[in-house]
C-alpha cells in the first residue's frame, strides 16, 4: 500500500503514480508539441523556469529542444517521475513552494501551465506566484500562464456543479469528473469518480478523489501581473494562438517584465 507524504500536498504518490496516463488533450503528442513550440519561441537562447514542474510533461520535451529548463515543484513524488524521461537529465529541479521559492539566476521565460495557478487556493498566494515569476525574470522576460476560463456560464440558477467528463468503460464501470463551485469565495473542487466494472466491480479499484482550487478571471490575473510589475502583451485561446473570445474555454496569456 502506498502512503502519501503530507509534504507533497494533494499530489502525493497515489496521484503521481498515474498522473502521466493519457486522459486529456493536454497529454496528446501534438498538443505537447504546440505547447513546447510556443514556449521555446519565447525562451529563445535563454533559460526557462517552470513553476509547478509536475512530472516534467512540458519541461522534458522543452529541454530536448535545447532550452535550459529549471523547475520548482512542491511534490517530491511528482518530481521523482521525471527519472528516465527523455530530456530529464537536462532539467534542474528545486523542491519548494512556487509562491515563495527562489532559485539562482535570471530567466528569459517563466511559465505555469494546465490550470496550475488554480491549485493555489488563496488570492494572496496567486499574487505571490506572480511575484515569484517577476523576481526570476530578467528585463524583457515573459511570464506565461495557461488556465481555464471559469465555467460559471454553464451553471443554471440554483446549481453549483458542472460535469466535465463522463466516460463509460463498457464493462459496467467508468469515470465521471465534475467541478463544484462556490461563487462567493471563488473556491471550487475538482472531483474524480472511478467505478470498476466487470470482474473488478466491488474491489478497491473504485475510487473518489477531490482536489480544491481557486478559480481566477483573466482581468484578475492582469491586475496580479501589474502588482508584480508585469504588463499583458498577448492573450490567446490556446497554444496555437487562436483568438481569445467570449466563448473561449481557456486562455494562454503572456505578461512581460519591462526592459
Amino acid at each position: 500500500m502506498r502512503h502519501d507524504d503530507p509534504a507533497d500536498g494533494w499530489f502525493g504518490e497515489s496521484v503521481a503514480a498515474t498522473y502521466d496516463h493519457p486522459w486529456g488533450r493536454e497529454y496528446e503528442p501534438d498538443e505537447i508539441a504546440r505547447t513546447v513550440d510556443f514556449l521555446a519561441g519565447l525562451a529563445g537562447d535563454g533559460p526557462a523556469l517552470e513553476l509547478a514542474l509536475g512530472t516534467g510533461r512540458i519541461a522534458c520535451p522543452l529541454a530536448e529542444r535545447g532550452v535550459d529548463v529549471h523547475g520548482i515543484e512542491l511534490s517530491r513524488a511528482m518530481a521523482a517521475r521525471l527519472a528516465g524521461k527523455p530530456g530529464a537529465e537536462r532539467v534542474t529541479v528545486t523542491i519548494g513552494d512556487m509562491t515563495s521559492a527562489r532559485v539562482p539566476g535570471r530567466f528569459n521565460l517563466a511559465y505555469l501551465v494546465f490550470n496550475t495557478i488554480n491549485n493555489v487556493t488563496t488570492q494572496d498566494g496567486q499574487v505571490a506566484c506572480f511575484a515569484t515569476a517577476a523576481h526570476h525574470l530578467q528585463p524583457g522576460g515573459k511570464f506565461v500562464i495557461e488556465v481555464g476560463v471559469p465555467a460559471l456560464r454553464r451553471l443554471p440558477p440554483g446549481q453549483d456543479t458542472v460535469p466535465f467528463s463522463v466516460e463509460p468503460d463498457g464493462r459496467g464501470g467508468g469515470y465521471v469528473g465534475f467541478d463544484r463551485f462556490d461563487v462567493v469565495s471563488q473556491q471550487f473542487t475538482s472531483n474524480h469518480v472511478t467505478v470498476a466494472g466487470g470482474e473488478r466491480a466491488g474491489d478497491d479499484h473504485s475510487t473518489f478523489r477531490t482536489i480544491p482550487f481557486r478559480y481566477v478571471w483573466p482581468a484578475e490575473l492582469d491586475l496580479m501581473a501589474r502588482l508584480a510589475g508585469l504588463a499583458l502583451t498577448d492573450r490567446w485561446a490556446d497554444w496555437a494562438r487562436a483568438p481569445f473570445t467570449a466563448d473561449s474555454t481557456k486562455h494562454v496569456s503572456v505578461w512581460t517584465k519591462p526592459a
